[in-house]
């Protein structure tokens, strides 16, 4: 199996330091002498003009001396020198560095310039570096200490990475003293080279982590980070601490949503979309991840509390409540179960208090019962030590259960002496266990919310839903002839026409620009009307006096005309007017007022907003946002999250709201940021909704001009599905196949198809005698990221059900423009032209994501493989290190 490219960085066979020294205040003095004592077991070569031995060892004046090229440069050196000695590595055959030195882009632009130079040596020479300006690394397991902290991490299978080394060193000495160990400790620093994306895709890889503690302060790459977060988090636990916001710079706001949505709101909606859990403090990451490794499998949010203390028990209760933890709704079976297990004095109800004077025997009936409850997802067992309880047995009872339950079991054996025994025994099995019981339901609800997130990151909408076609071209010209006037506000009456070409729902809009225009376009749409004043300068109309409404003859027009304009003229006598928007007056009495909106985060892009609408909305502040594209689950689950959904539904005398007609407002605007980039807020403020559907009563966009851009959805953080790719096509036997991109609903289908390959098929495409895929690899090949991936089916359907004949695949490489394919086609549907079907198909798309090389490797025995890819262009050559493969790639 290959490694991969930042294995050796990570993994080094040998590591030269580079301003070595003997002095205990020297970084680059305190990295030699930990990488001496701290057991690794490869090569360490100090390099110091001033020395010829250091600590007993050879000492090298620059690279060029070395014995060979090590796998690892360390540079602790001056700013200004490090390129020279980056350059000099290049020379020498080295490859991958670690720069701890600072004095780069944080104190200038002098630093920047030094930074900029120190990336293009780089660039020069092929080297991959971490930093600079940061702690160094450590992998616990092979004895690699590069770090300047004091002592080196436990070994384990967490992995932390941080952009802070100052917060590494503290959480390392907690670790240590909690016996926490680490499978490696990555401090980024500036990531000048490699960031987030790079490191986590390496992590998702490395078989020696299981779990993932992410300190993240900023971020540069927001397509990278996402598409690689997204990835790891698929099989493995992710859990950070997100600190900071992004420097939007001064602009002011111009929207209710913008000024609603905040970017810490944006970065929550990407770790809901990226599958990871994100909290608040070291102790609750350490806390969680802990959790998260002991292979829990959460369902969802509904807790029973188990406990021996009433005081305790609602203590747990309350928490659970303001952390929007659901208290489960015991069945009536599991209430009889509990009746006839425990005392007639117990709480009949949950959470669950078994009396003070409770045994092993009580434990394990009540833990029995409310694990069987199907609305239980998971229990939480407290135990305060009383004069007749006995800890050890309570806890091994609650061990014994847990064992042979699926849902997650956590412990809170409040005290100290008397429980230390039941803490020993929860340590041994596995079960996360507590002092008290705060950070007990706190790891609940973000073990529920990994379950949820997960949830939702198993969702790839398509960026145009299956109803109605909007009118894309349409819309295009509207904010072209905009721009081309020189204007970033749409009117009233444009917006409205943008929304009603992605067929959503708006009130009829005319113009007036006089009183007598304005009282023969009211009489024309119908008594009362709305008068609202026209001008691209005012945002919030009411603020400035600038609405009139229940209009109802031609005088009362003509007046508010004149007297709606002279009031905004007093409040704004900058801005130009340009006449009156006149509207129906919409008479839906069972209506309530939200507001769907968009704003464009500077790091992540277009984000949608939901929640209470009209002129007090930021009063409210009731909005939750979602990262795009949408489909109708995602929706839901946006439309929930806000306060206004408990008055979506029946209230009082008014019937529930048409939530199929707003889900459709928000699949819509997904769309429009989907196909539209050059919205920067858009604002549908009120929307109006009842029980008879959504009616779009104001709106305002405010559009940005963009270069051109080869990637449709380049300004999106997640890549819609690409359902442009969709292709149908016939066999020569008539037969029809659909040729798609793959979807993560299609794992079953795609563990079927491998394991209905014959032996030699297998062994030809996994170059390994496979039966089946594991569920780690069945969600690499099935949950892709279509902007740096692309896995194309090509499937039929067979007595109703979907088969899959064959699939071509290709990952870019780290170099940004050569890629890998794989191709594999079932026995029974070999010979039939698929194969050469599905590699054009993939080789387009690549070349279309601008990628120049296509490459893989094929066994030399595979001849019929060999002869397709000969056919397709490709040229074949003998593989440099193995030669039962052969090497073979074309440019594209």
């Amino acid at each position: 199996m290959s490694h991969h490219y930042l294995h050796p960085l990570l993994n080094p066979r040998s590591v030269a330091v580079f301003g070595a020294s003997e002095r205990e205040d020297s970084v680059a003095g305190v990295i030699y002498r930990n990488l001496l004592q701290s057991g690794f077991t490869g090569k360490v070569y100090p390099l110091n003009p001033k020395h010829e031995t250091l600590l007993g060892q050879a000492c090298y004046a620059q690279a060029a001396d070395l014995p060979e090229a090590p796998d690892l440069a360390i540079i602790a050196t001056p700013a200004p020198s490090v390129s020279r000695i980056l350059d000099e590595c290049g020379k020498r055959g080295v490859r991958n560095a670690v720069v701890l030195s600072a004095g780069f882009r944080e104190v200038g632009a002098e630093g920047a310039a030094l930074e900029k130079g120190l990336v293009a040596t780089a660039h020069k020479h092929g080297i991959r570096f971490i930093g600079p300006n940061c702690l160094g690394i450590q992998r616990p397991a092979i004895g690699l200490n590069a770090t300047f902290a004091h002592g080196c991490a436990l070994p384990g299978d967490l992995a932390l990475v941080s952009q802070s080394g100052a917060l590494c060193t503290a959480m390392l000495d907690w670790a240590e003293s909690n016996g926490i160990g680490f499978s490696s400790v990555i401090s980024t620093g500036a990531s000048a080279d490699l960031d987030f994306g790079e490191i986590l895709d390496y992590l998702a890889y490395d078989t020696a982590t299981k779990g993932i503690l992410l300190y993240v302060e900023g971020i540069r790459d927001a397509r990278r980070f996402m598409s690689a977060l997204r990835a790891v988090s698929r099989v493995k636990p992710v859990v950070m601490v997100k600190v900071g916001r992004h420097e939007a710079g001064s602009k002011a706001v111009a929207s209710h949503t913008g000024a609603l949505v905040g970017s810490d709101a944006v970065f929550d909606a990407l770790v809901r979309r990226a599958g990871v859990v994100r909290v608040k403090t070291i102790l609750q990451l350490f806390s969680c991840v802990r959790a998260l490794s002991t292979h829990i499998k959460p369902r969802g949010n509904r807790l029973a509390i188990v406990t021996n203390g009433g005081g305790p028990g609602v203590m747990a209760t309350d928490l659970a409540v303001d952390m929007g933890v659901q208290l489960a709704q015991l069945l009536p079976d599991t209430v009889a179960k509990l009746n006839a297990a425990l005392p007639v004095t117990w709480s009949h109800g949950n959470p669950v208090d078994i009396i003070g004077d409770a045994g092993a025997d009580r434990y394990r009936a009540a833990l029995d019962a409310c694990l069987e409850d199907p609305q239980v997802d998971g229990v939480l067992a407290m135990l305060t030590p009383q004069a007749m309880t006995r800890p050890a047995e309570a806890a091994a009872a609650v061990v014994e259960v847990a064992k042979r339950s699926s849902k997650p079991v956590l412990a809170c054996w409040m005290g100290e002496s008397q429980v230390t025994e039941g803490r020993r025994l929860f340590k041994e099995a596995g079960i996360p266990y507590f002092n008290t019981p705060e950070p007990a339901v706190e790891v609940f609800s973000f073990l529920a919310d990994f379950y949820e997130n997960q949830r939702l990151l198993m969702q790839t909408p398509d960026p145009l839903s299956e109803d109605m076609t909007p009118d894309v071209e349409g819309a295009r010209l509207i904010i072209e002839s905009a721009l081309s006037q020189g204007r970033t506000t749409l009117t009233e009456v444009e917006s409205k026409a943008l929304l009603a070409a992605f067929q959503i729902p708006v009130a009829r809009t005319l113009i007036a620009r006089d009183p007598t225009e304005a009282m023969l376009m009211s009489q024309q749409l119908g008594f009362p009307v709305a008068m609202k004043v026209n001008s691209q300068a005012i945002s919030h109309k009411s603020d400035v006096g600038g609405v009139r409404l229940g209009l109802s003859n031609g005088q009362a027009v003509r007046a508010a005309y004149m007297g709606m304009l002279a009031e905004v003229k007093k409040h704004r006598p900058d801005v130009t007017l340009d006449g009156v928007v006149i509207e129906p007056m919409i008479s839906r009495d069972n209506s309530r007022e939200v507001l769907v909106g968009v704003v464009t985060d500077p790091v992540l892009g277009p984000v949608i907003a939901f929640g209470s609408g009209g002129v007090d909305v930021e009063a409210y502040q009731d909005r939750a946002v979602s990262l795009p594209p949408l489909n109708r689950l995602l929706a839901q689950d946006l439309i929930q999250r806000t306060r206004v959904a408990k008055l979506l539904g029946e209230f009082r005398n008014r019937p529930a709201a048409d939530m199929n007609a707003l889900e459709r407002v928000l699949l819509r605007v997904s769309e429009m940021v989907c196909e539209l980039p050059w919205i920067s807020e858009l604002d549908i403020n009120p929307l109006l909704v009842d029980e008879t559907g959504a009616l779009a009563a104001d709106a305002r966009i405010i559009i940005r001009p963009l270069a051109p851009r080869a990637d449709r959805y380049g300004h999106m953080a997640i890549h819609p599905y690409p359902t442009e790719l969709v292709t149908h096509w016939q066999l020569p036997n008539g037969m029809d196949v659909v040729l798609r991109p793959i979807r993560p609903e299609d794992a079953d289908m795609t563990q079927e198809f491998v394991r209905n390959l014959s032996a030699e098929t297998k062994y030809f495409r996994y170059m390994d005698s496979v039966k089946e895929l594991s569920p780690s690899m069945l969600v690499r090949f099935t949950q892709i990221d279509y902007d740096r991936e692309m896995a194309l089916l090509a499937v039929t359907t067979v007595d109703g059900k979907e088969v899959e004949l064959g699939v071509a695949r290709y990952a870019a490489n780290p170099d940004g423009h050569s890629c890998e394919f794989a191709l594999v086609v079932g026995d029974e549907w070999q010979k039939l032209g698929i194969a050469h079907k599905l590699m054009e198909m993939v080789m387009d798309v690549a070349r279309n994501k601008g990628l120049r090389v296509m490459e893989g490797e094929v066994l030399k025995i595979n001849r019929k493989m060999l002869h397709l890819v000969e056919g397709l262009g490709f040229k074949v050559e003998e593989h440099p290190d193995d030669d039962s493969v052969r090497y073979v790639w074309r440019e594209l």
